[in-house]
């Protein structure tokens, strides 16, 4: 059987590439893209290679990084302009193959296992044809399965490719931190750490048992992936996954001082999600509610549903009720995620009792239908509830786009 053969993709510096090829101006200097700060959005969300080299990273706050690099030039961001880009790098990797598997906006792994050209010759094309056709740089690694193609793109970076096969892994990816595989996050490498397992050729080498004992199925995976017997495949760009949960949050450009205030803002979040959920065709059999208090301490509370439902109006009762039995108040809140969780999908068998008003929910769902047409056509702020008409604490960004469903976040 023949080998496989896995690339991955990864555009280097994304968001601040994309606004340099926009705006020529900008290249070969200091880039960031950065978050609003009068929305208290005030971070690195992403920066070039110079930026980087001096001390600039994502997450950053925007005074920091200044500090560190005093010609920094900081743009906001434009999230459509990166959408599109990432369409028209999509579009060059299918010249190769159909099995093409985003991971982000500017990541995806492809297998080109039926091509006949060698793998190192098809990234070579895939790196030149970006550069020439799009302006953008792509590091990528090759190899024989998905995580280890990922590594490879990291190694070697800007615009480069990297070969890890089985001959070379050992040499390669074994002396790396043990934080650098795939899923191996920040509770993990701690774990690991006290085992006495720092890099990724100490796991390779622990008994399996001994990992999976720790760690459980995940531990498991992950000793899989450092030995290199990672056999996951790449699905086909037309393959659709239903979330597991769709929800919406935001960082309030004041921070919420009661119930009044927070229900507002809940109720401006469901109806982003009732949006999506009819138009993805989906239900959500409960809702979630993460609360953000002054200070950055995040509680979480959630509720199961009886039955399924695309009802933003249900999502906000309920997600307003968490809020008012649970948040001690102690603090005020900073921000709010409201998520609709357990999705499944329209054609999942639904349980009803003898007391469901079968006609109430038709009726329902054709007033739902008939208010997304108007959204769709005048714009999300054509038709609103009165509750949140005077709602002065959101982001002027989610009073304009809330409904679009590219400004939906999956959980």
């Amino acid at each position: 059987m023949k080998e496989r053969v896995i690339l991955h993709s990864d555009a280097n510096c994304f968001y601040a590439s994309c606004e340099m090829v926009l705006n020529p101006s900008l290249r070969d200097k200091a880039v960031a893209v950065g978050g609003n700060e009068a929305e208290r959005h005030g971070i690195i969300l992403a920066k070039s290679e110079k930026a980087k080299k001096a001390g600039v990273t994502t997450g950053m706050p925007l005074w920091e990084a200044r500090e560190k690099c005093k010609d920094l030039i900081i743009v906001p961001p434009h999230f459509e302009i990166y959408s599109k880009f990432s369409k028209l790098l999509r579009k060059i990797y299918e010249r190769y193959t159909d099995y093409i598997e985003p991971f982000g906006l500017d990541e995806c792994w492809l297998d080109v296992t039926s091509c006949q050209t060698d793998g190192f010759i098809i990234a070579e094309e895939i790196r030149q044809a970006v550069k020439d056709e799009l302006g953008l740089t792509v590091s990528i690694g090759v190899s024989f399965n998905k995580v280890f193609a990922k590594l490879g793109s990291d190694l070697k970076k800007p615009d480069a490719t990297t070969v890890i096969s089985k001959d070379n892994f050992k040499e390669k990816i074994w002396p790396l931190p043990v934080s650098e595989l795939l899923f191996c996050g920040r509770q993990t490498t701690k774990t690991l750490r006290e085992c006495g397992v720092t890099t990724i050729g100490a796991l390779a080498k622990m008994p399996k048992d001994f990992i999976e004992r720790r760690l459980g199925k995940n531990g498991a995976s992950l000793w899989d992936y450092a030995n290199g017997l990672d056999s996951s495949p790449v699905i086909h760009k037309d393959h659709y996954t239903p979330p597991k949960s769709v929800g919406h949050g935001v960082t309030c450009v004041e921070n919420l001082i009661n119930n009044d205030e927070a229900s507002k803002v809940i109720v401006s979040l469901s109806l982003d999600i009732g949006y999506k959920l009819r138009k993805e065709n989906l239900y959500a059999n409960g809702v979630s509610l993460v609360v953000k208090d002054e200070n950055f301490v995040s509680y979480s509370y959630q509720k199961r549903f009886e039955g399924s439902t695309q009802d933003e109006s249900l999502l906000a009762r309920e997600a307003i009720s968490l809020l008012k039995s649970n948040y001690p108040w102690r603090f005020k809140i900073r921000a709010l995620t409201i998520t609709a969780i357990s999705i499944e999908t329209s054609d999942t068998p639904v349980q009803t009792d003898m007391f469901f008003d079968t006609e109430k929910e038709e009726k329902k769902k054709r007033l739902s239908s008939a208010v997304d047409s108007i959204k769709d056509t005048y714009g999300k702020s054509s038709i609103l509830p009165a509750t949140v008409l005077d709602e002065k604490k959101m982001p002027a960004h989610e009073a304009d786009r809330a409904t679009l469903p590219g400004n939906m976040k999956k959980g």
